[in-house]
């Protein structure tokens, strides 16, 4: 065997986004581009704000010495000072520069952090649903992923975290808003949650770190607001990416915000940008650092994504789908009536792309995702409509 038994196990377990991007691209050359109904990637259909493209135009016309060279690992001293601005105001708390470290992406920033504190054996508490990737980012470091259920409505179930944790965690991980069912956890969970850690961290004698993963803290809903967990626990790290809210993934693009509470501060953050430089990321990439500099708390219009979730919420509802309507992110995670591998496989019956939840930790449900244009939703309805009632007539 060419590679090894670890990795072919998990390519055979894992990324269900994946396979149905590719079996979409089958559908799509035997059907048509537009016969086909891909609500499987979370894949931003949202062009960047206007002011992207005036600042992007502007710096590239610029030539200075060492413009496009090697920075500090930890990213420009002057981008880092610019999200340490916005996020003392965001969060209500003095944060400087050298408590932020520029990022390859939000997946860059998560592997960044576990590496930095994980030995082998160390555990990672994570609430299901999860995103797909966890499991693997953790085990990278030989560390252990340790699942626990949420409530029915997807918010955190404390009591499931607390007979989780042990003398051998070293980390929650939360995602809010979710990816894949669009919770945005309230401010109540993650003062309980903070409250939990403090006294499990005196409890066991060691610090247990609070991971945030929030790539959509600006993509939420109906006035809901993302609660601070860098105000909320001191032994917290903040990690979130420019992918969703400006709209430009493929940018990789990111930050980690470690709290400047946080202990042992400097040697956290100097084996952050160790882990940075070491996973042969180096640094992030200049250009785009340069231009998220001059863009701070800017983002695509989040009207458009709540109507595209209204409309795909009120269709199913009113089919008989049993589902939460998400309050941020721009996913829908429903029940399925049957088996949700077999229930996916039937919707691409109809040339409609989902996930099945057990990529997510979550087996009975499936994910769709909403950021595309509307005839995709549109043209989706009826083939949902058409199992809505085999199933729920």
């Amino acid at each position: 065997m060419a590679i090894s038994q670890k990795i072919q196990q998990f390519m055979e377990n894992a990324s269900w986004i994946r396979k149905m991007f590719e079996e979409g691209a089958a559908l799509r050359k035997e059907f048509g581009e537009k016969n086909v109904f891909d609500l499987s990637l979370g894949n931003p259909n949202l062009e960047p704000p206007e002011k992207f493209f005036e600042v992007f135009a502007a710096l590239a016309t610029q030539r200075m010495p060492g413009r496009h060279g090697y920075m500090s690992n930890a990213g420009y001293h002057e981008t880092r000072d610019a999200v340490a601005e916005y996020l003392s105001e965001e969060h209500g708390k003095e944060i400087f520069g050298r408590h932020i470290i520029m990022t390859c992406g939000a997946g860059g920033a998560l592997n960044v952090v576990l590496k930095t504190l994980l030995d082998p054996g160390d555990e990672v508490v994570i609430s299901r649903p999860y995103f797909v990737e966890y499991n693997f980012y953790i085990d990278n470091y030989q560390g252990v992923s340790r699942p626990v259920k949420t409530k029915e409505d997807f918010s955190l179930d404390l009591y499931e975290i607390e007979a989780a944790l042990s003398p051998k965690t070293r980390a929650v991980l939360i995602n809010s808003p979710n990816n894949p069912t669009g919770r945005v956890y309230n401010k109540e969970s993650i003062t309980g949650l903070a409250r939990l850690l403090e006294n499990k961290s005196r409890e066991f004698g060691k610090e247990i770190y609070l991971i945030s993963d929030e790539p959509y803290n600006k993509i939420v809903y109906d006035g809901v607001t993302v609660p601070s967990i860098l105000a909320a626990y001191r032994n917290s790290v903040l990690i979130t990416s420019y992918s969703k809210d400006l709209s430009i993934p493929g940018e990789r693009l990111g930050f980690i915000a470690v709290n400047p509470d946080a202990a042992p501060l400097e040697q956290l953050i100097n084996g952050m940008i160790f882990c940075n430089r070491t996973l042969g990321f180096v640094n992030a990439p200049a250009f785009a650092q340069r231009v998220v500099q001059q863009l701070q708390g800017m983002a695509v219009d989040v009207a458009i994504y709540q109507r595209k979730r209204d409309l795909l919420c009120t269709a199913l509802q009113k089919m008989g789908y049993r589902l939460i309507k998400p309050e941020g992110a721009f996913y829908l995670f429903p029940q399925t009536p049957i088996n949700d591998i077999e229930f996916v496989r039937e919707l691409q019956q109809e040339r409609i792309l989902t996930v099945p939840g057990n990529g997510f930790g979550s087996p009975g449900f499936f994910r769709i995702a909403y950021c595309v244009e509307d005839w995709v939703i549109e043209g989706a309805l009826a083939g949902f409509k058409k199992l809505a009632d085999k199933y729920f007539k």
